[in-house]
This record gives C-alpha cells, sequence and structure tokens, in this order.
C-alpha cells in the first residue's frame, strides 16, 4: 500500500525523507565559534525554525546549506547528495532574505521571474511558473506594479515569490518578517505555514521572535553560542525544556535558584527563600545541590481568598501582597511582592482573580508545573 509501513502485522505511515542532513558542521571565525558540530535532520515535510538570539549562530548556519558560506569541517546534504562545496546556483535551494531586496526599476513580475532568467528558461516555461506564483501567493492583478507601489506584505509576498519560483527543493528564510509591523507579522505567519503545507517542501525559519517559530513550526531548534540546546516539537520545547537556557529564552518564566531538600519519588523537594517547593524531578541531585527552578507565569495563579490545606494538596503555594497588574489585552500579569525581597510574577485573566493592587494574595501553582535544572546547566 503506497505510503505504508508494514511489518509485524503493524500498518503505519511510511516517514518522510529526509531532505537535508547536517553532518558535524562547523564554522569558527577566528576565536569565535560561530557553529559548532552541528548535527541535523530536517524531513521532506517538514516545517522547521532556528530560534535563539543574536549571534547564536542562526545565520551563519542558514549561510552554509545555502552555500553562501564554506563550513570549516562536517558535510551538508541535501536530498541524499553532499553539496557541501557546490555553488549556491546548484544546490535547488531557495532563500528569503529579511531585506526583501527587490529591484526597484523592476515591476512585480519582472521581480519574481528573475531567478528563471538568469538561468536561462524560455519564454513559456516563465509565464507559466509566474502565473503558478501570483496564484499561490495572492499576488495576481499586481503584475505591473512597482516596489514602491506595494505594501510591505505586498513585497514580502513578491520577495517569497521569487524565492518559490525555482521550484526549490527546500527554502530558507532569513527572519522575514522582522521589518513588518504586528498585525501585517501576524497575517504572514499563517500564510507562511499555509504556503509550506500546501508546497510540501521544507522551510527552515530564522528568527530571534519565539512567537513566529511556536506559530509556525513543526519543530524547533533552540541555538545558543554555537551549538543546539534543544531540537524537539513545538510543543516540546515550550513545556519541557530540555536546558535550563531554553526554559528562559522561550516563554516567560519565574527562574528560582534553590536548594535540594531531599526527593519524592518523581518529585523533587527545593528550598527557596525559606519556602518548601515540590518541583518535576528531572535527572539525579543530591541533598544540598544548587538548581534553577524555571516556571512559567502562565503556570501561576493568583489568588486573594484563603484555602484548607486539604484545597491545596498538589499545589505550591507562597504568600505575599499584590504590588502591580500589568494589563497585557487578553491576560494581565499579576506582579507579587514577598517578604523577603524577591518578586513572582503570574499570569492569567482579569476574570480569574479577585485580588487587588495592594492586597495580601496567595500564589500557587501544581507541584508537575516547571522545570528543575542545575544551577548553570
Amino acid at each position: 500500500m503506497r505510503g505504508l509501513d508494514q511489518s509485524a502485522g503493524d500498518v503505519r505511515p511510511a516517514e518522510p525523507p529526509v531532505s537535508l542532513s547536517l553532518n558535524g558542521v562547523s564554522k569558527h571565525f577566528g576565536p569565535v565559534r560561530a557553529v559548532d558540530g552541528i548535527e541535523l535532520a530536517v524531513r521532506q515535510d517538514e516545517f522547521l525554525s532556528l530560534l535563539g538570539p543574536s549571534g547564536s549562530g542562526k545565520t551563519t548556519l542558514l549561510r552554509i546549506i545555502a552555500g553562501l558560506e564554506l563550513p570549516d569541517r562536517g558535510a551538508v546534504m541535501v536530498g541524499g547528495t553532499d553539496v557541501t562545496r557546490l555553488p549556491p546556483y546548484r544546490r535547488r535551494i531557495g532563500m528569503v532574505f529579511q531585506n526583501f531586496l527587490l529591484f526597484p526599476h523592476k515591476t512585480v513580475a519582472e521581480n519574481i521571474i528573475f531567478p528563471l532568467r538568469m538561468q536561462g528558461l524560455g519564454k513559456t516555461e516563465c509565464g507559466e511558473r509566474l502565473s503558478w506564483a501570483l496564484g499561490l501567493l495572492k499576488l495576481k492583478g499586481l503584475e505591473d506594479r512597482y516596489p514602491n507601489q506595494l505594501s510591505g506584505g505586498q513585497q514580502q509576498r513578491v520577495s517569497l515569490a521569487r524565492g518559490l519560483i525555482s521550484r526549490p527543493t527546500l527554502l530558507l528564510l532569513d527572519e522575514p518578517l522582522a521589518n513588518l509591523d504586528r498585525e501585517l507579522r501576524a497575517e504572514m505567519e499563517v500564510e507562511i505555514r499555509r504556503y509550506q503545507k500546501e508546497l510540501a517542501i521544507p522551510f527552515i525559519y530564522v528568527t530571534h521572535n519565539q512567537e513566529e517559530a511556536l506559530t509556525m513550526s513543526d519543530r524547533i531548534a533552540v541555538m545558543h553560542n554555537g551549538v543546539f540546546e534543544q531540537v524537539a516539537p513545538r510543543v516540546e520545547v515550550y513545556q519541557r525544556p530540555a536546558t535550563s537556557f531554553v526554559a528562559s529564552f522561550v516563554g516567560q518564566s519565574n527562574h528560582l535558584v534553590a536548594t535540594v531538600l531531599g526527593d519524592e519519588g518523581e518529585k523533587l523537594v527545593i528550598n527557596w527563600q525559606g519556602h518548601t517547593l515540590s518541583v518535576p524531578r528531572k535527572g539525579s541531585f543530591a541533598k544540598g545541590d544548587i538548581v534553577r527552578y524555571s516556571i512559567k507565569y502562565e503556570d501561576v495563579k493568583v489568588t486573594g481568598q484563603r484555602k484548607t490545606p486539604i484545597e491545596r494538596k498538589g499545589q505550591n503555594f507562597i504568600a505575599g501582597k499584590l504590588r502591580d497588574i500589568i494589563f497585557k489585552g487578553q491576560t494581565a500579569n499579576f506582579i507579587l511582592a514577598l517578604d523577603h525581597g524577591c518578586e513572582l510574577v503570574a499570569s492569567g485573566s482579569l476574570r480569574e482573580t479577585d485580588a487587588q493592587i495592594g492586597q495580601d494574595v496567595i500564589a500557587e501553582w501544581p507541584h508537575e508545573a516547571g522545570a528543575c535544572f542545575r544551577d548553570g546547566a
């Protein structure tokens, strides 16, 4: 049966083939370790984001894949072929940049088909591909306009069309939405993911914006100091960070430096500023170890109501005073000032709490929430 793998009486969908492989890819600029020993396999149907702060190595890695930069070590494989030393035009890889790089003196149609002209394709094939790209990117009727006659979103669509018109085996996108306003960016996030699913080719998307990565990606590779901290499905990266860096970079979290008191099966008991907390245990810890516990704002809830110990079973709780409420539209951040001078931040709807600024409140969250790491890990 097509698309199915049958073995030992089990019928499962076959895994899509690997389109891109990076094998031990490294690149140094003098003493700077831009990319260090990267291993990665990207499937044919996958939208993968390279997420990390500025200087983490994302764009350098993208340039190596594109052929704009040669690695010091390692291999780049596209469709099972080693392309490490091939020039960009022989890799069948499309690329879309942060700055749209449209020719101001060329029309939309001329900008889009420019790569085909460079390849020497005939007029008939250029016209067929142009019609396909205009339809896909919703640009029909704009063929004769010039870039300065387009909105930012339309210019980005033209840039995407130019990257796709050569029918690449994969598309690289280097922060293509960075210059758009928030509303346009949100619209384009949905559109770009739709294009990827329709085309069924891998998109590799560089960004420092976690909202973009979480909105569009199937998997996220979090980069820091030239290495991958975690490569996993987007929900796993958000809910189960592999390192303290990922926990701090993805989402908004409280970071509590605490001391291990002991463990209770799958839970670790820690002391933070005199408060005893039960938290998820991942790995082995000894009594007295210093750990960093990360708990996301949205996992912490605030209430002005006193509860009995029975009602708090399975919950951590800390008493404090509500110092401020930061309204964010659909949600709000509640900032708690604690007796020892530290603060905790909770997040939720204003409708979900009865607490008022200046009131004594309780912050509480489930024992299962958050992640605990050895300090510095």
